[in-house]
């Protein structure tokens, strides 16, 4: 019972949310191609310019992030945090009045 209670802190979510510029035909492709290697990198869209990773640790969640920061646009807001199962675990989400479920991340394997 105590291990679940230390994956709950130890588990992460990367969240990636971003803000970049549309007009011109440059900005659109390179706000494609920044939404395509994000999700290539293992990351699902949770709203249209905020995209989430479950992470089995903070090293590795570490390396998402780096991943993400060598990926960078040269124009646009883009941030980067890391929250913890726990905390991923308190959100609250709704369609309108209506709440929904968070997703929840994969299942981890345990070999003995």
């Amino acid at each position: 019972m105590n291990f679940e209670r230390l994956n709950a802190y130890r588990i992460m979510w990367v969240l990636v949310m971003f803000d970049l510029p549309t007009e011109s035909k440059a900005d659109r492709k390179r706000y494609a191609k920044f939404r395509k290697e994000i999700l290539e990198n293992g990351f699902s869209m949770f709203q249209f310019s905020m995209y989430i990773r479950h992470c089995m640790s903070r090293e590795n969640a570490e390396v998402h992030i780096q991943r993400v920061k060598k990926i960078l646009p040269p124009k646009g807001h883009i941030g980067i945090m890391c929250i913890t199962d726990k905390q991923f675990g308190q959100i609250q989400i709704f369609h309108g009045k209506k709440e929904v479920e968070a997703p929840v991340g994969p299942q981890q394997l345990e070999m003995f």
